[in-house]
């Protein structure tokens, strides 16, 4: 049987789909991330349907769903999840309805746009669908509106945006050769072996990439900075190591040197760029972090769909070159921290000096959303974000690199690169980890057990300890900038 998700694995890669057929025991788990992911999306599936009034299959096991499906159509009203099952291909239906002379399937997605692998769902749906008989007048993509911003008791209404994708749907062709194809990997006794390729991280990571990018040394072609899909010609041509790559293929600048340092194993080191940025840092310097988690459906006023929630951050205050700091930190309890995050920087955010962050479009973002919703501080925030320093152009610039970053230039790999030190060990060593760990305390997730008193306490801990290391790891590093000038 193809399923409808197996049919967009397959998709993605033939050889995904024969494992998760025929060795499904031997997938990794999914993460936390992923699975937050998943559970947002049978949130925004069962909010969608309460915009209509109709019949929910969704609780049924698979026979029991086939069998009140086919009962269910007969009512011509709404059906939330109805199965179809025809010629070994199976699909559910996020939400069919009934129109004049057929049916329109509308498809409920968490995203915000229109995607391509939304558009070949519909297609294996629409297929199915009619296949069985049903006559299939429209598709739509029910996604959430981007532009929705909550006011007080949510809008469902308002938060969603329904887009007619008839025409997409139906300018898929060969999905009937598709299906043929797919069958006949799922039948095969051996798994295929495929050429790696980009679709491997898109549009979402596979579980597979570890084991079949495994025969790839560590500083090979794939993290070449910004090489893109050339980077799978070098490896069609059994060219793996960055140090392999021939003197005629042509590289930019940052890959250029890049080749330089894997082939002779050192660091590059440009000191008239590292001087020009230090000359930028104007004393008392502070190393500012936030931490923040966001939601598909927004829990609280003035947000939208997917908006950041600021709940913690970190502050080293250091008033000469390589001089001691003060710490400061806040980490938000329970309810809404917006504004005790923002009240708490204020206090502690000095009115001079140059404020050192890393990426600073986060940070800055994330202040101008709340000065928006804050009015009172506008003012302070656009004083203070005209103070704003951004540690990552030394690196994204390529003026101090160092193999090990492997491409990178975040600040987990450049603190190591720089420093010698890391997150290793870390009960948390992400910021992705951290929104977790802060939502599960809070707010609660589906997959994990309540968190009690002494989890709540050891969380706490974790977070701090982790937001202070991204601060005072960025002090470490200009110090160590200053040494190396």
């Amino acid at each position: 049987m193809l399923t409808k998700s197996k049919y967009l694995i397959g998709l993605k890669c033939p050889k995904y789909l024969w494992v998760i057929v025929n060795a499904k025991h031997t997938i990794p788990e999914a993460e936390d991330s992923d699975k937050l992911r998943f559970a947002e999306g049978t949130a925004v599936g069962k909010l969608a349907t309460t915009l209509f009034s109709g019949i929910d299959l969704s609780e049924l096991d698979f026979k029991d769903n086939i069998a009140k499906t086919e009962k269910s159509l007969k009512l011509k009203k709404p059906v939330f999840e109805a199965g179809i099952l025809v010629d070994d291909l199976f699909s559910r239906a996020d939400i069919l309805k009934p129109v004049e002379g057929g049916w329109d399937i509308i498809e409920v997605k968490s995203g915000t746009k229109v995607k391509p692998e939304n558009i070949h769902d519909l297609s294996f749906q629409k297929f199915v669908y009619e296949k069985a008989g049903l006559k299939i007048r429209k598709c739509f993509l029910m996604h959430l509106n981007n532009e929705y911003v909550r006011k007080g008791r949510l809008d469902v209404k308002k938060l969603f945006t329904q887009t007619d994708i008839t025409s997409e749907v139906e300018d898929v062709v060969d999905i009937e050769d598709r299906i043929e194809l797919m069958k006949g990997i799922i039948a095969k006794k051996a798994c295929p072996k495929l050429q790696i390729h980009d679709k491997c991280e898109h549009p979402y990571k596979c579980p597979l990439m570890s084991e079949c990018h495994g025969f790839l040394p560590t500083d090979n072609v794939l993290k070449l900075y910004r090489l893109g899909k050339k980077s799978f010609k070098l490896i069609e041509s059994g060219i793996y190591a960055i140090k392999d790559v021939p003197d005629e293929f042509k590289l930019n600048s940052n890959q250029e040197i890049q080749r330089k340092c894997a082939r002779s194993n050192k660091i590059h080191v440009d000191k008239a760029g590292i001087k020009s940025f230090l000359k930028k840092l104007k004393y008392p310097l502070y190393y500012l972090d936030f931490e923040s988690f966001n939601l598909a459906i927004p829990p609280y006023d003035g947000l939208k769909p997917y908006s950041q929630v600021c709940f913690q951050f970190s502050l080293h205050v250091q008033d000469k070159v390589d001089g001691p700091c003060k710490h400061y930190s806040f980490l938000a309890s329970t309810g809404d921290p917006r504004k005790e995050f923002l009240v708490e920087l204020k206090k502690v955010l000095g009115a001079k000096g140059s404020i050192v962050v890393f990426n600073q479009s986060f940070e800055i973002n994330r202040l101008r959303e709340l000065a928006e919703l804050f009015p009172s501080y506008s003012s302070w925030v656009e004083s203070a974000v005209n103070r704003v320093v951004d540690l990552i152009v030394p690196f994204r610039s390529f003026f101090y690199y160092n193999p090990i970053q492997e491409g990178k230039y975040s600040l987990k790999k450049v603190l190591p690169a720089v420093t010698g030190k890391s997150y290793e060990g870390m009960e948390i060593s992400a910021g992705s980890d951290a929104s977790l760990e802060y939502m599960w305390i809070t707010h609660g997730l589906p997959w994990r057990k309540k968190a009690t008193e002494k989890d709540i306490k050891r969380v706490r801990e974790n977070l701090l300890e982790y937001c202070c290391l991204d601060t005072e790891g960025m002090v470490w590093i200009v110090d160590e900038l200053w040494r190396i000038v």
